[in-house]
């Protein structure tokens, strides 16, 4: 079952059960602040491809089958993937899917894609329409990189406010609750989705508003993204009727630090203080010396900072109680090319650890 609370959040009175998950990240990404807290790290960013493309599309493969493999699953046991990235007809997501022979949906949030498919998903399982499910977001610096800008060849300057697409792929197993008997207990009884002790689940989701506040300039996608995140994140705190001290994280992907400071100074001036409990991967991912300017994006940013680090601190009981909001700068080359204003999406899931 699923109830509304207050203005747009969604409560799963069964919450649906995240049973394993895995991220996949490049070279430098595996050098940053998180080394060593990936499931895997590439040394060739080009993945033995032929195109930066097909090496995105291989890179979502990999964060998919060890997701799988944590869960003691194969894709045949699936009832759904839910997939997206930053290119053209999310090619990296269909072609990494291509084969599985499991029903497909395409998504598109720009970097919330990630947030976007696990309230999606959520609500289909908790709905009844699936039992388990994956959700899988990639993005790939240099595929970005040719679609939104120019080829790395052409050698172009970037802006201070820029953010670095980050070469990542993170990847999620979704099942049934615990109080519905039919599939949740043969998963327990088979060992299927323990990646450790307790039950992390997705307990509430809220679907985003576009929010448009005449920003044009794609080289600064957090000044585009954080009213949207204010907008979520505020909402959301109204309808729980909570505190940011009620959460052990809440977490955007990617406002970067620009927009972490925006949505930060937002907040404030409705007398919240995010700052004691806040993080955004945009800012985590890299560190100050690798160059990423005003931090990291790309769908695959935030996909493999959940998948990674922060699901591995909620299986150990570091975080009981996460939010996790993901922003998205609604655009297109088309739409820059055409002096069309950016707008900026944040979904938010609240993610909650039970048991010991």
């Amino acid at each position: 079952m699923i109830e509304r609370i207050g203005r747009r959040t969604l409560r799963f009175t069964d919450p649906p059960r995240i049973l394993s998950h895995a991220a996949a990240v490049g070279k430098k990404e595996g050098e940053g602040p998180l080394s060593g807290r990936f499931d895997f790290v590439t040394q060739d960013d080009r993945m033995g491809q032929k195109s930066w493309e097909l090496a995105e599309s291989e890179l979502q493969k990999t964060a998919i089958s060890t997701a799988l493999q944590k869960a003691g699953m194969q894709k045949s046991d699936l009832d759904m993937i839910l997939a997206g990235d930053l290119l053209n007809q999310c090619t990296g997501s269909f072609l990494a899917s291509m084969q599985s022979d499991v029903p497909y949906l395409g998504q598109y949030g720009a970097c919330s894609t990630m947030a976007q498919e696990l309230a999606l998903g959520a609500c289909l399982v908790g709905g009844g329409a699936a039992q388990r499910l994956l959700a899988a977001a990639s993005s790939h610096f240099c595929s970005a990189e040719r679609q939104y800008r120019f080829p790395l060849a052409y050698g172009g300057q970037r802006t201070p406010t820029a953010q670095w697409t980050a070469t990542a792929a993170g990847a999620v197993v979704l099942g049934e609750g615990q109080s519905r008997p039919s599939r949740a207990k043969r998963d327990n009884a088979a060992g299927l989705g323990k990646q450790g002790d307790g039950h992390i689940c997705i307990t509430h989701a809220l679907f985003g508003k576009m929010v448009e506040m005449g920003v044009t300039d794609a080289n600064n996608m957090g000044a585009a993204m954080a009213p949207a995140a204010y907008n979520t994140l505020s909402t959301l705190l109204a309808d729980l009727g909570a505190q940011p001290k009620d959460f052990d994280c809440i977490v955007t992907g990617d406002l970067g630090h620009v927009g972490a400071d925006l949505l930060l100074t937002l907040l404030r001036e409705d007398r919240i203080d995010l700052s004691p409990v806040y993080s955004d991967c945009g800012s985590l991912l890299f560190g100050d010396t690798q160059d990423a300017h005003a931090g990291g994006s790309g769908c695959g940013c935030s996909a493999a900072v959940l998948c990674g680090p922060l699901l591995r601190d909620m299986q150990a009981g570091k975080i009981k109680r996460l939010v996790f909001a993901g922003t998205g700068a609604m655009m297109s080359p088309t739409s820059v090319q055409q002096g069309q204003p950016i707008a900026g999406i944040c979904h938010a899931v609240v993610i909650e650890r039970s048991g010991a």
